[in-house]
């Protein structure tokens, strides 16, 4: 797993016809390694996927390559089960793959590769903390507000370098739901109303036309699963 599940809602959206001319973001999160499997916390470690996690991103290929709205670019964290992720779907629909440091999962500092319960054993207090939905410090992990601005800021810069056209981005669970937040303007300490997404299954936000300064965008579908279309 990317992290510890912390409460939330769990949300089933499915996509909306978007403005002529106007850009899509689909957001995707890697397929299963054995981490995810074990129930280990990822962060930054670099991990392959599994077996399990090469079907998962072959199905995502199947799905984006068959929808309605195929990816004119491709960005993908550098971490390897994002960048494999990814990689499986340019093959499918004939684009190259670009990295971006940008999208690389939330830093969980002293947490990574560690089971919530050995978590739980070493760092009793932070734990609960972190269960009771505080920012915890001292493990040098990564505030959620700093990696929803860092991720919001990313796809903000890739849209922007691509205008109107559909955007891929592959990247990770806390990562992309961090960054859902900031891309919607929610505060993502406040807020924690947003699920994580499953392993390959994606979201889709549009511009939001109506925000003057062009910052926001909306959510049109999340956490569609890989064999949806």
């Amino acid at each position: 797993m990317s992290a510890p599940a912390e409460p939330g809602a769990s949300a089933s959206l499915h996509p909306a016809a978007r403005p002529q001319g106007s850009g899509r973001l689909i957001l995707a999160r890697h397929g299963q390694t054995d981490y995810n499997a074990a129930g280990r916390m990822q962060g930054r470690i670099d991990i392959p996927l599994n077996a399990a996690g090469r079907e998962q991103a072959l199905a995502l290929a199947r799905s984006i390559a068959a929808s309605a709205a195929v990816p004119d670019v491709i960005v993908a964290s550098p971490l390897q089960r994002a960048a494999e992720t990814a990689r499986a779907v340019g093959e499918a629909i004939g684009r190259e793959v670009a990295l971006d440091e940008g999208f690389v999962e939330r830093g969980f500092g002293s947490w990574e590769g560690l089971t919530g319960e050995e978590i739980r054993a070493q760092w009793p207090e932070q734990f609960e903390a972190w269960r009771a939905r505080h920012n915890v410090v001292g493990i040098g992990m990564e505030s959620r507000a700093e990696a929803s601005l860092r991720v919001g800021a990313a796809a903000r810069r890739v849209m922007a370098a691509h205008p109107g056209q559909t955007v891929l981005i592959v990247a990770h669970g806390a990562a992309i739901t961090l960054g859902i937040s900031d891309l919607l303007g929610l505060d993502p300490d406040a807020f924690r109303g947003i699920s994580g997404l499953e392993n390959c299954h994606r979201s889709v936000l549009d511009p939001l036309l109506a925000d003057p300064e062009g910052r926001l965008m909306r959510l049109v579908s999340h956490n569609l699963a890989p064999d949806f279309a």
